[in-house]
């Protein structure tokens, strides 16, 4: 006797498909994978829209967006080259004092990777303020004075700690300015320095951290502070 597969009667006579338990599941399956497929896109559209609202503006100059042959400079575009220029000018004599009064090996080697690329970092910025029409501050700010003060009137241990802390810390919050510029500008020009900012100052921030000597509960407002000219580091660990 030959039995039919898949199909059997209804109690009404008709012909209605047989589905498995396995079936079932397969179709279950399938349904939880499609699921699984559109809920990571979904929150990485609202997660991506929210993440363009929050990012920081640029200061508005008040000269809006320029045309130029390398393309459209925007305040943002404009300011990053003078923050560029800016951190060296505290940045690369510390680097310099670091490499000449630190004690510890990590804190010289510390120093001279802040001089080379801070030297490098200089002529890059005046070059792209040269070719873009771009001013350049001249000189440090009266917070970075005060920095460069307390370094000076530092000694031994607390020198190499202050070093450390007043430039990782630093480096911290120009490097999330080097990423916004870097992902979000049109211009060439900008953008090649851009680029060569985020090489140096990973390199700087890695540097600074391999002495072993910074206070990561000091970075996100903690006591290196630089507001009112002032700043203080950690105690060095009891021997």
């Amino acid at each position: 006797m030959v039995r039919s597969v898949g199909r059997r009667r209804s109690v009404t006579g008709g012909v209605r498909p047989r589905f498995s338990v396995g079936t079932g599941l397969v179709v279950a399956g399938l349904s939880l994978t499609a699921v699984a497929i559109l809920l990571p896109v979904q929150l990485f559209a609202s997660s991506g829209s929210a993440a363009g609202s929050s990012a920081p503006a640029a200061q508005d100059d008040g000269l809006g967006v320029w045309n130029t042959p390398s393309g459209p400079l925007t305040p943002l575009d404009r300011e990053f080259v003078g923050k560029v220029r800016q951190a060296g000018l505290w940045e690369l004599p510390a680097g310099r004092q670091a490499l000449q009064r630190g004690k510890r090996q990590a804190v010289r080697h510390a120093g001279r990777h802040l001089t080379e690329g801070h030297t490098d970092l200089n002529r890059r910025a005046a070059d792209a303020a040269r070719a873009l029409a771009v001013p350049l501050p001249g000189q440090p700010t009266p917070e970075q004075r005060g920095w460069i003060a307390q370094l000076d009137a530092a000694e031994g241990d607390t020198y190499e700690r202050l070093f450390v802390n007043l430039a990782r810390r630093a480096h911290g919050k120009v490097f999330s300015l080097v990423a916004q510029v870097r992902a979000n500008t049109r211009n060439a020009v900008i953008r090649d320095l851009a680029t060569r900012a985020n090489s140096v100052v990973l390199d700087h921030i890695t540097a600074l951290e391999q002495t072993g000597l910074v206070d990561f509960g000091a970075l996100d407002g903690g006591p290196v502070s630089g507001g009112s000219g002032t700043a203080t580091v950690a105690p060095p660990p009891a021997k």
